[in-house]
């Protein structure tokens, strides 16, 4: 194992479901048809401008968690006040793009004595080297932007960030045991990696300092979801002991 995550919580509640879905009557199916494989839902930009943001105060009070995946970037004040609005909410993580301590700071202010938690995005999953050239990035890796930006979400105040299992073990070792490591680009080892670039399995993830998993297709797309969901949960529970 090369790096510890330390984490007391159940390995059920370490998998996040990506309601990655058009609207709300699909969602709804999907959760209804996991049941208590996990309780612990990923809502983003598709579904929350379908309804989802109801729907995400919906699951919040039947006693699931809550991701709201909004990936906030913009000018601090506008960072600041939105964070301050998702907080009242009541949810449990808002992920924040992890570029700056501008925007990161921000989202803490406006975060406040709330018990919302904040995950710096580092770098997409779905990105590869010359994509971040694209963007203007050179010089660096994926790897080495990932650990950049875990320590800048760390040093302003975040609870964790998202990154791809490929670099889990990088950032742990970086950023200390008590950091939240959430990884997405989790597939089964016959899985199809889809969009995804940097991709592993969710046994190499946990193994590697990852704290919990976010799986989207390979359990919503599933013929028998609540199957797949606990196929991920038993592997959490192999890789961690």
């Amino acid at each position: 194992m090369s790096g510890a995550a330390s984490t007391s919580a159940r390995p059920q509640d370490r998998l996040f479901v990506a309601l990655d879905v058009p609207d709300v009557s699909r969602a709804r199916d999907i959760v209804e048809r996991i049941g208590d494989a996990t309780g612990c839902y990923k809502i983003g930009l598709e579904l929350l401008f379908g309804g989802g943001l109801e729907f995400a105060q919906g699951l919040k009070a039947a006693g699931r968690q809550v991701f709201l995946d909004m990936k906030l970037l913009d000018i601090a004040n506008t960072v600041e006040k939105a964070a301050a609005n998702i907080a009242a909410l009541g949810l449990d993580y808002l992920t924040v793009h992890a570029t700056d301590r501008q925007t990161l700071d921000a989202a803490v202010k406006g975060r406040g004595g709330s018990r919302l938690k904040l995950l710096g995005v580092t770098v997409l999953t779905s990105l590869k080297v010359n994509d971040l050239e694209e963007q203007g990035v050179r010089g660096m890796s994926p790897a080495d932007l990932v650990v950049h930006r875990a320590k800048l979400a760390k040093d302003a105040g975040f609870d964790g960030v998202i990154a791809s299992g490929q670099e889990a073990a990088l950032v742990r070792r970086a950023v200390g045991p008590e950091f939240l490591i959430v990884t997405p680009g989790i597939r089964l080892p016959d899985g199809e990696a889809g969009d995804q670039a940097r991709v592993v399995t969710p046994d190499a993830a946990i193994g590697d300092g990852a704290t919990h998993l976010v799986v989207g297709r390979p359990i919503t797309a599933a013929a028998d979801p609540r199957a797949a969901a606990q196929e991920f949960v038993r592997r959490i529970a192999s890789a961690a002991t």
